[in-house]
């Protein structure tokens, strides 16, 4: 049988993946309707006067984000793990990073990707600024990426772990923090009229220094979880 090139393990895995998340249309559902539902209930929690609204929307949508990303996270690696196929994924010949660069790809696209598709909708119902509309939508393209980075290292190291999802929380919040000041404030600034370049800057040597990285301990935490 021939073997698999690298690129071809890759997009099988990512297709495997992708695949597995249309089986299971509700848990693909749920972080998305998380995204919507917490933005939603916020101006029944603060008011709804435009002003308000539109001045705390950068902090609002970012925040939601961040914890329906949260949400999927555990499933990253978890079925892989129970089933097998994680262990198997390990031994193969294929350097591991590149799987596992090619199972956060996966994860990005069912849950990044419509949170990025859904925010300008939502962006209009909290009344921001439409001159921030781009930077938003751009916040969002560098910043989901990152935290499903960050989020398979802490994934990878509790996988092993029966309830693992508080250790999990605990251990990727202090690394999402950043992530959320400089989104939030990039879309703060356009809202003003300034320039967020330096915000986005900043996102995008986050997001280059994810992908250096992430795979690369993912990977050794998966071995570890492992052994």
């Amino acid at each position: 049988m021939k073997r698999l090139s690298l690129t071809q393990a890759f997009a099988f895995l990512l297709r495997r993946d992708l695949l597995i998340a249309m089986r299971n249309r509700s848990e693909l559902a749920n972080p998305l309707l998380f995204f919507v539902l917490v933005i939603t209930l916020f101006p029944l929690a603060v008011g709804a006067e435009p002003n308000l609204l539109a001045r705390i929307a950068p902090g609002i949508i970012w925040v939601a984000a961040l914890l329906s990303s949260m949400l999927s996270l555990d499933a990253m690696f978890r079925s892989d793990f129970e089933d097998g196929t994680l262990e198997q994924m390990l031994l193969s010949a294929h350097p591991v990073p590149v799987l596992v660069l090619a199972k956060v790809t996966a994860h990005w696209l069912v849950t990044g990707l419509p949170l990025l598709l859904i925010s300008p909708l939502l962006a209009m119902m909290l009344g921001l600024d439409e001159a921030a509309y781009g930077v938003l939508l751009l916040t969002i393209l560098i910043g989901t990426p990152i935290l499903s980075l960050i989020g398979s290292i802490g994934v990878a190291l509790t996988i092993g772990l029966r309830k693992g999802g508080i250790i999990l929380s605990l251990l990727v919040l202090p690394l999402y923090v950043p992530v959320l000041i400089f989104a939030a404030s990039a879309v703060d600034m356009a809202s003003g009229g300034l320039s967020a370049t330096p915000q986005i800057s900043m996102m995008l040597a986050f997001l280059f220094l994810s992908l250096s990285l992430s795979p690369w301990a993912t990977a050794a935490a998966l071995r570890m979880s492992m052994s």
